[in-house]
């Protein structure tokens, strides 16, 4: 029996969290109890406002990155870093923030979601605090680095909140595309918050890291206000720690690998680049056999689920390898239009930094696109279009004219590129929702979110081989003689190789492409109610899946796969149990309230399940 079968064979053996639970909703499903073990509905208000709260954190986690792109030369006069070590006041938060979802994400799911999210925002202010008052470039790197441990408990709780909080609904599709949209918010609102402040202020960048802890400041009281309860903890709380080492430790050594084999003293050939990469890769490995033996040969809850990745015929792991491709993609898209602006053109970081607005924009409005449409159009549709953006974003700056006007290649291309990403992070995030269960809301953001993270260091990692490979050949073609940096070189050679780079990126946008038109078919319907079916061509198990995750049964995806699960082990059942075990649709449908329309979206079947944070791991 091949990984992939046995992996299926497990998921139809319900754990006894699952037999527990199923049984629980039959004990309660009948007129006399309807909604008795559910918590108590939210107002529009305290919706409207836990999508608020995480949407801010969302455009904090961007901002975060963003702000750093203009003031990094200003950083690196005023504490001596050289050039060669700024990279590492972007990298230091971004690996953490990276490397630790997984964990976090886990924790969150055992320990509650507020929980997490409210010690993960104090840990974030506490260190950009620390950043602001920085005097040496070690200082700031280590303290960048710590705080974007913040970030990685923060989002992974928010996606979990978010999923517990608004049921399979209309309201879902607008809280999950409402977050999405804080990352282009956060863009470029740290462009302008970066340019602004370090040019105006009296403190310099300085004043950035202060404006951004009080923004978590808001954040962190908002939350403490809005965000629903943690149910009480759940029996076993036990952490799987040497998964959580295991990986976190070969993700920060092979995102470090990424980010430093091309610019180390001997390139890929550095002693330290090849250990580290060799450690790196084993423990990742080993991480996934560690995790096979705890789901599987023991009775102690994994870190994550390798079976997780096996759901719905396997289109979860579909779409993160789509999410990893795509990433590859846009985000060298951004890196490499950045130097095309500054380095080729000569502009300066406020004239660069007013060409990539656009795409904060077109990322708010597309995410009110998939609002709006997610409840009329298969997921597999919007990843494809996604795909499509993002390919055309890098094709234009593969083929760039350079004596053309911005309008016809900057700002198309800036468009298309936040089109894709946003139509395939918010389709991935709450496709992930639906898949996951209760218990695992939180991390299977922070998969996707990690999965995103790897796929922009590879993609800059082969985009930058690409790069230096062409401009060292057109180079000794030219007849120059690079320095090591290879700064002295042409720009018509650079240009050739920043059009290579883009080509390569179209490459893995193309490639996300093919995998997004094979493997997600069926996802079906992911936002609204739910009312439309998967097409045709699905196989009969997952036409049946789709059936007991629809409205008209008035379950969640996580309640069909929990009692499937169990009816596939227990004795035949009458018709009449069958029904009296099927919740009644009242239990997950709030009467619309009065107020604004918006109102009436963001609380429409919106209830707080306190029971199902009740879910114990699996014993």
């Amino acid at each position: 029996m091949g990984l992939g079968e046995y992996f299926q064979e497990k998921l139809r053996e319900p754990t006894p969290e699952e037999a527990e639970y199923a049984e629980h909703e039959k004990e309660h499903d009948d007129d006399a109890t309807l909604g008795a073990h559910h918590g108590p509905s939210l107002t529009s208000w305290k919706a409207i406002s836990i999508v608020g709260v995480t949407s801010t954190a969302m455009m904090l986690n961007i901002c975060g990155v963003t702000s750093m792109n203009i003031a990094l030369p200003s950083v690196g006069r005023d504490l001596g870093i050289p050039t060669s070590t700024l990279q590492w006041l972007m990298s230091a938060y971004s690996l953490t923030a990276g490397c630790f979802l997984l964990l976090f994400g886990r924790l969150a799911d055992i320990f509650g979601r507020k929980h997490v999210f409210l010690l993960g925002d104090i840990w974030l202010i506490a260190f950009t605090i620390a950043c602001g008052f920085a005097q040496q470039g070690v200082t700031i790197i280590l303290m960048r680095a710590f705080a974007g441990m913040g970030i990685a408990a923060t989002i992974p709780a928010c996606l979990g909140i978010l999923a517990r909080t608004f049921p399979p609904s209309r309201a879902r599709s607008i809280a999950f595309a409402t977050f999405s949209a804080g990352a282009p918010v956060g863009a470029a609102f740290g462009l302008v918050l970066g340019g602004i402040l370090t040019q105006y202020a009296a403190i310099s960048w300085r004043a950035i890291f202060f404006v951004m802890a009080g923004i978590g400041a808001l954040t962190l009281i908002g939350a403490w206000f809005s965000f629903p309860p943690d149910a009480p903890l759940a029996e076993d709380r036990r952490v799987d720690w040497t998964g959580a080492l295991l990986i976190t430790v070969g993700l920060v050594l092979f995102t470090f690998v990424l980010g430093q084999g091309e610019i180390a003293p001997q390139g890929w050939r550095t002693p330290y680049i090849i250990a580290l990469l060799v450690v790196g890769l084993m423990m990742i490995f080993l991480f996934i056999l560690w995790e096979y033996h705890v789901e599987f040969r023991t009775s102690r809850p994994p870190l994550m689920r390798l079976s997780l990745w096996a759901r719905a015929g396997g289109r979860f792991a579909a779409v993160q390898l789509i999410g990893f491709l795509a990433w590859s993609a846009f985000a060298t898209f951004s890196f490499w239009a950045t130097l095309y602006y500054q380095e080729y053109l000569g502009l300066p970081p406020i004239q660069t930094m007013l060409r990539f607005l656009p795409m904060a924009v077109a990322g708010f409005s597309v995410n009110v696109v998939f609002a709006l449409v997610s409840g009329h159009v298969p997921a597999n549709y919007l990843i494809i279009i996604g795909c499509i953006g993002t390919g055309l974003a890098n094709l234009l700056f593969a083929v760039i004219n350079t004596g053309s006007p911005y309008w016809a290649f900057g700002f198309p291309a800036a468009i298309l590129s936040v089109f894709g990403a946003d139509f395939i992070f918010a389709s991935s995030t709450l496709y992930g929702a639906k898949i996951a269960r209760h218990h695992e809301q939180s991390l299977a953001g922070g998969i996707f979110n990690t999965v995103t993270q790897t796929g922009t260091a590879f993609g800059m990692t082969i985009t930058t081989i690409v790069y230096d490979t062409v401009v060292w050949s057109q180079s000794a073609k030219e007849g120059v003689v690079l320095d090591q940096d290879g700064t002295n070189a042409s720009p018509a050679a650079q240009l050739f190789g920043q059009r290579c780079a883009q080509w390569t990126s179209f490459g893995f946008a193309m490639a996300s492409l093919a995998v997004a038109v094979v493997a997600p078919r069926g996802m079906g319907i992911i936002g609204g109610s739910g009312k439309k079916s998967a097409p045709s061509e699905e196989d009969p198990a997952e036409k049946e899946k789709d059936l007991e995750a629809s409205p008209e049964s008035a379950e969640t995806s996580e309640d069909a796969d929990v009692r499937r699960n169990v009816a596939e082990t227990a004795e035949p059942q009458s018709p009449s149990a069958v029904r009296a075990a099927t919740p009644h649709p009242a239990n997950n449908t709030l009467a619309i309230q009065r107020g604004s329309p918006l109102m009436r979206v963001m609380t429409e079947d919106t209830v707080v399940d306190e029971d199902m944070d009740n879910d114990k791991p699996q014993q």
